[in-house]
């Protein structure tokens, strides 16, 4: 579920960051050249009146924030889900391991000779001949 939302949100986040180019270039040139003029500034001063310049100033502003606290939020949302994936997988090998010693455990037991009636015969050292006092 969070992949869907993570998606949409890197997508939100592409159309914002190509409005806020498309911002940029619209405004006007401080010399009255540059990019400013060649995508067409004057247009933003029939659109907005003569205060052009501070409106195009505050919705870039505006732009950029929520483009910053977009980007923001999709880095914690991502690094959420890749460390609730870590804590599913570890958990998963956890549950893995106690299994396998558990049947490793089970194994040994049922593998292990069974005890007979009988006991070994040790063996007995010889005995040492007895010596006599050297004389």
């Amino acid at each position: 579920m969070a992949h869907i939302f993570i998606t949409a949100g890197i997508f939100l986040l592409i159309l914002v960051s190509l409005f806020l180019v498309l911002i940029v270039l619209m405004q006007r040139a401080n010399n009255d050249g540059g990019l400013g003029t060649a995508f067409g500034s004057g247009i933003t001063e029939s659109a907005f009146g003569t205060e052009a310049g501070n409106v195009m100033t505050k919705l870039t502003r505006i732009t950029f924030v929520l483009f910053a606290g977009l980007a923001f939020v999709l880095y914690l949302a991502i690094i959420a889900q890749h460390s609730s994936k870590a804590e599913r997988t570890e958990s998963l090998f956890d549950e893995e391991a106690a299994a396998m010693v558990e049947q490793d455990a089970t194994q040994a037991v049922e593998e292990a000779p069974a005890p007979t009636a009988e006991a070994p015969a040790a063996e007995v050292p010889a005995a040492l001949p007895e010596q006599t006092p050297a004389e």
